[in-house]
């Protein structure tokens, strides 16, 4: 049994190993320097037979001797031709270039050479003052640059003769527009306006405040001539102060030099000098009252009222003291 368990395993899965291929190198000459590993011990060996072997000794083909006497460089250039080639065709290159600046610099130095022909009536020239037909560019530019001078020229001398020309204003029908009398009527309406506006705002105030600016403007007039230095003796100072009343002035009311002026006038307003009916306010009539109560009697009767109350307080207190 188990040899038949073997036999099947051997045919059906022992497979033996390829042979391996061994490499094959190149045959050496038979002259030539044989070179070997140290722990190789054929020395002197050719090694033909060992072709096959993997780890084969590397021949170098010539003797040493030979080697080491050779005089000839085996080195070799790569692209030594191509190199050579471009050199000559940069030369030639060079070549051509230099020709060619030699050739612009003489047509150059012609062209300086040629003379400018002057204005002449049957020389033929275009719109920019350059003369027709075949032209260097050195001819065409000095041509352009005296162009260019004259009409400069010809512009600073019509500059300093020529004079200003006054501007001409038409209205809608063509008629021309005098811009003297324009102005002036403007000038006039801007004064005319400002004046209104002067007017409207004078309009506004009241007559004390159209005094009291009256009033200001003379005095600064008055100011113009008045010393610098006023001192306590001076006489229209003394007299402003006077003048002045002041609310919390305690002899005010008796003051009677205040009530007029130097006008003969009377500051304070007038008031009903006769008998009139008391109110709870205190007021006054006014000065141009007739004298005819027309109110509706409340203040008569409110007045009855509270005399009554303060009699009747007092009768209470009398009664008392008699009990």
């Amino acid at each position: 049994m188990p040899s038949d368990l073997s036999n099947y395993l051997a045919s059906k899965y022992l497979v033996a190993d390829a042979k391996p291929k061994k490499k094959k190198r190149k045959q050496a000459a038979a002259t030539g320097l044989l070179i070997t590993d140290d722990d190789d011990g054929g020395w002197g060996q050719t090694g033909q037979g060992d072709d096959d072997a993997e780890d084969g000794p590397v021949t170098v083909t010539g003797a040493s001797a030979e080697f080491r006497r050779t005089k000839k460089n085996n080195w070799k250039t790569l692209g030594g031709d191509d190199a050579t080639k471009d050199k000559d065709e940069a030369a030639a290159a060079d070549a051509i270039l230099a020709s060619a600046a030699a050739e612009s610099a003489a047509a150059g130095g012609e062209d300086e050479e040629m003379p400018l022909v002057e204005d002449d009536p049957s020389v033929v020239k275009m719109s920019d003052g350059t003369h027709a037909g075949l032209q260097s560019a050195k001819t065409v530019s000095a041509q352009l640059r005296r162009r260019q001078q004259e009409e400069r020229e010809e512009f600073e001398r019509h500059r300093k003769n020529a004079k200003e020309e006054e501007t001409v204003y038409r209205d809608a029908t063509g008629r021309r527009i005098d811009i003297s009398m324009k102005r002036a009527e403007a000038r006039r309406a801007a004064a005319e306006a400002e004046e209104k506006e002067r007017l409207a705002k004078e309009a506004l105030k009241g007559d004390v405040q159209l005094d009291e600016a009256r009033r200001r403007r003379e005095q600064l007039e008055d100011a113009k001539l008045m010393p610098l230095a006023r001192k306590a003796d001076d006489e229209d100072m003394n007299r402003e102060l006077k003048e002045q009343e002041r609310w919390n002035d305690p002899m005010a009311q008796f003051m009677s030099s205040k009530e007029t002026t130097s006008k003969g006038k009377s500051k304070r307003r007038p008031v009903y000098a006769g008998a009139a009916p008391p109110n709870r306010y205190g007021i006054k009539p006014g000065y141009r009252w007739d004298g005819v109560d027309r109110g509706t009697g409340f203040e008569a009767e409110r007045f009855k009222a509270l005399n009554r109350r303060k009699r009747n307080e007092g009768l209470d207190y009398a009664w008392q003291m008699d009990e």
